[in-house]
């Protein structure tokens, strides 16, 4: 008897310790449904009051946080406040003068393009995110996109950054139809099918068209009409000439596997010499050349180009303005620059680097709410919150499907200043959005926007093997040759289109290829090549 009561008494002692176990093990999160090692959401253990400086390198943001919808509902979930900061005007000044002092706000967004954002991780003024998550948040670690994370690790082993806006290779392949190209050639529909829908595909057709509309249409609502609209030039360059121009003309970047300089292509100098010509015909106005993104923007609104070479998703709002006071003065997509051949253009879709890149500073205040916070929103949960708002009020389920209202979507199309003001969702705060989890809940394009997304579709291509090839700097020289050559360049491509005539255009260009060679061209070559098999390397691409 004594024997049984001392098995029972161990059988109660060992049930005993397995449930006091269980229980804490619940407790401290090592196992249970949500609550373990693995899939705890660490930002829901602590969600005080805590207000971080949010730093968005682009004048043109002007949306603030804690006056919508969609960043009342953030704050209350997380107890996170924002307070943007962004530059008035250049922005290489303002994050160049705070880059200098070592005294950066708490979370930074720009271009991984960007020197800025190189000379942040250079200088060590970035903290490690993968650092931050093995220390503060496991949950970082379950949901960031282990390609994207590859993609930005940088020689001393670490992550400094997450994009927005990326979509790994093996989300895109060769479907150009779910992530159609930003890039364009745009017209204005009714002075284009007044002049009678000419053919702008070769450099006659193209300065004929802008001569005849700069004719018919000198004025548009008291203002003068700019011929072509371009996008801005920046130190980094003008993304129109330097970009989507190459790529109308399907220029490729490497040719037998090497790379190919894309500038010297006879293709594109004819181009260049084109608009040369526009200029030496007074069919460039003097704006295009200073007008920053704002301007821009303005100048669409109003209806003042008759033609842009121009990324799509930068003007929408601007778009359906232009819907909303005339229908037939929208902007057009239409066959634009090609080569000899009229070769269709293979432009540039969504790659893996995205769009722009989130760092927290050395300087924020508090790194383990800081990582947790990027966590919430790069996760589904946060894209949803974001991009949705809050259910019942802004989306509802519908037949499985979670959708915008109607009425959110009618002034998302009629009023975006509005829309941002009151709700905040849709792409209002774009930072970390994912496109492959926000496509299921776009909603349908309203007509001025369709033929935008549906021209690029079948003519957008994956062009991220050729991302990053130009900044990074671990081979410090290469990269000071190339960034001295490309600067030099940028200035070259404003003198090419004044220049007086073809003679002073090929002295330009001539003095400019002598002195990138003396400079050390052939060095930045080598290093870009290096950049590129490195890239062929981490995508598993052969050849």
């Amino acid at each position: 008897m004594k024997q049984v009561k001392k098995k029972l008494f161990i059988i109660l002692t060992i049930f005993g310790i397995m449930t006091l176990v269980i229980l804490l093990a619940k407790l401290t999160g090592n196992i249970g449904t949500k609550t373990n090692s693995n899939n705890v959401k660490d930002w829901k253990l602590d969600t005080s009051p805590i207000t971080f400086n949010w730093y968005i390198n682009y004048s043109w943001f002007n949306t603030r946080w804690g006056n919508n919808l969609v960043s009342k509902n953030v704050t209350k979930k997380t107890g996170v406040n924002i307070n943007f900061i962004n530059p008035s005007g250049d922005e290489s000044e303002k994050l160049d003068a705070m880059i200098d002092t070592g005294d950066l706000p708490d979370l930074i967004t720009l271009s991984p393009f960007d020197d800025e954002y190189k000379n942040i991780i250079k200088n060590k003024l970035a903290l490690p995110l993968d650092k931050l998550a093995e220390k503060y948040d496991t949950y970082f670690i379950k949901i960031a996109d282990k390609q994207k994370m590859e993609w930005y690790r940088q020689p001393d082993g670490y992550v400094y950054c997450y994009p927005n806006y990326s979509v790994p290779i093996s989300n895109t392949g060769d479907n150009t139809e779910k992530y159609p190209s930003n890039q364009t050639f745009l017209v204005r529909k009714d002075i284009y099918e007044a002049l009678g829908k000419p053919d702008m595909r070769t450099p006659e057709g193209f300065l004929n068209a802008l001569k005849e509309a700069k004719e018919k249409f000198p004025m548009i609502n008291g203002q003068e009409l700019i011929p072509l609209g371009l996008h801005e030039f920046t130190d980094s360059g003008n993304l129109s000439l330097d970009n989507i121009l190459p790529n109308f003309l399907d220029i490729p970047f490497e040719k037998n596997g090497k790379i190919y300089d894309r500038i010297t292509d006879p293709q594109y100098i004819k181009w260049l010499k084109a608009l040369n010509k526009a200029n030496n015909l007074g069919l460039l106005s003097k704006e295009i050349f200073v007008d920053k993104r704002p301007q821009i923007d303005e100048n669409i609104s109003n209806g003042r180009y008759f033609a842009l070479l121009y990324q799509r998703s930068d003007m929408v709002n601007d778009q359906l303005m232009l819907y909303k006071n005339n229908k037939n003065s929208i902007y057009i997509p239409v066959d634009g620059p090609a080569d000899s051949n009229l070769d269709p253009p293979k432009l540039a879709g969504d790659t893996l680097s995205g769009w722009t890149v989130t760092l927290i500073s050395k300087s924020c205040k508090n790194p383990m709410r800081a990582i947790r916070f990027l966590s919430y929103l790069i996760s589904e949960e946060g894209n949803m919150d974001l991009y949705l708002g809050v259910k019942g009020v802004t989306w509802n389920t519908i037949d499985g499907k979670n959708e915008l209202k109607p009425k959110v979507v009618d002034l998302l199309n009629e009023d975006r200043i509005a829309f941002d003001n009151k709700y905040g969702a849709a792409d209002t705060y774009w930072m970390l959005l994912d496109d492959s989890m926000i496509q299921k809940w776009r909603p349908k394009d309203p007509e001025p926007l369709v033929a935008l997304e549906n021209w690029p579709k079948g003519k957008t291509y994956n062009f991220s093997l050729y991302d990053k090839i130009y900044n990074e700097d671990d081979d410090l020289q290469g990269y000071a040759i190339y960034s001295q050559i490309n600067a030099a360049w940028n200035s070259t491509v404003k003198n090419l289109l004044i220049a007086k005539d073809d003679k002073e255009f090929d002295t330009i260009l001539n003095n400019f290829l002598t002195n990138r060679k003396n400079d050390g061209y052939e060095q930045s070559l080598q290093y870009q090549q290096q950049k590129l098999e490195e890239n062929k390397k981490k995508l598993g691409i052969n050849k």
